[in-house]
């Protein structure tokens, strides 16, 4: 299993995906909110999140495989997923599933030789009222397959629409029960990483 982490104090990496290509999205914002809290030592020590931009990816074609080779922006998002000790998915729901741009990338990225194998992962979402929950079901169900392996709790959904208001006119996050909630996610993340890593 590809991994930074030794036997010391090493900081986790955590590779970040959103499934909205929308500069203000909501979802983009928990990740945004994440990262300020990892660059809290003393909130979350020895975890650093880097947000992975999908929207380079072109769809997927195998044609544009050649001699056992990816496009440009493929190779290198797959670099980036090969290299992460764990990941981070905040992943909206579109028509009750996961949104095609973040479809896109977890089957580029599991082109043999599949990257995303044998880590851990934890799902953020936020929309109507639900909070995008579905669309987490059906990321469960590939993860199963990519022998990626989801913390199961805490759970995090977050109906976006709801007063008092939880984002900002820019997208960002300001419930503050809501980033006590993520916390609590990257924590168990981080915990069940260590665990995988150990084995």
């Amino acid at each position: 299993m590809a991994s930074s982490l030794a036997t010391n104090q090493s900081i986790i990496n955590v590779a970040a995906i959103c499934g909205s290509l929308r500069k203000g999205s909501y979802n983009r914002g928990l990740i945004r909110s994440a990262i300020e809290l990892t660059n809290q030592p003393s909130l979350i020590p020895d975890m650093s999140i880097n947000y992975v931009d999908i929207s380079p990816l072109p769809m997927l074609n195998t044609d544009l495989e050649k001699d056992g080779k990816y496009p440009p922006a493929v190779d290198t998002f797959r670099q980036k997923i090969l290299e992460a000790d764990c990941f981070l998915f905040a992943s909206p729901e579109y028509n009750y599933s996961v949104t095609a741009p973040l479809k896109n990338a977890i089957d580029w990225a599991s082109r043999p030789p599949n990257v995303w194998a044998d880590k851990a992962a934890a799902i953020v979402s936020a929309g109507g009222s639900f909070g995008g929950g579905r669309s987490q079901y059906i990321l469960r169900q590939s993860g199963v397959y990519l022998d990626i392996h989801f913390i199961n709790k805490p759970e995090f959904f977050l109906n976006a629409f709801e007063d008092p208001p939880k984002f900002d006119e820019e997208g960002n996050l300001i419930d503050p029960a809501a980033k006590e909630r993520l916390k609590k996610v990257l924590l168990a993340l981080k915990a069940f990483t260590l665990r995988l890593q150990s084995k």
